[in-house]
């Protein structure tokens, strides 16, 4: 079992998190139950996966590293949509989604690190 909060990865998902509700704040209060409530849900996913994953074997931690990158996707995808809608200044979108994506090629590396631990075992 790992501490996450010393994982990089977490840390950056947790400051996109952090990010992603302070941004939110300014949607239209409509969206409050939809699209302010999925984008929250999405990006706190990711590092709650990470976290969950740290108390399990090797195995189960490279699947909740799985988790945790599908929802970055999802983040992702609602970051263009919230643009989209005009919710979202395009700069603030692109930081996010560049925090997004620099998450993912972090996850992805680890998944392949723990992948290949796990044959090595």
């Amino acid at each position: 079992m790992q501490d996450f909060r010393s994982l990089v990865v977490w840390q950056k998902a947790h400051a996109l998190t952090l990010a992603i509700y302070q941004s939110t704040d300014s949607f239209p209060s409509n969206e409050r139950f939809g699209m302010v409530s999925q984008i929250r849900r999405s990006s706190s996913s990711i590092p709650a996966n990470i976290a969950e994953g740290c108390g399990y074997s090797t195995g189960n931690f490279g699947r909740f590293l799985q988790i945790a990158a599908g929802s970055a996707c999802e983040t992702e995808y609602h970051l263009i949509l919230a643009a989209d809608l005009g919710y979202i200044p395009g700069v603030q979108r692109d930081n996010l989604i560049q925090d997004v994506q620099e998450i993912k090629r972090m996850l992805s590396s680890l998944i392949q690190r723990v992948q290949s631990s796990k044959t090595d075992d």
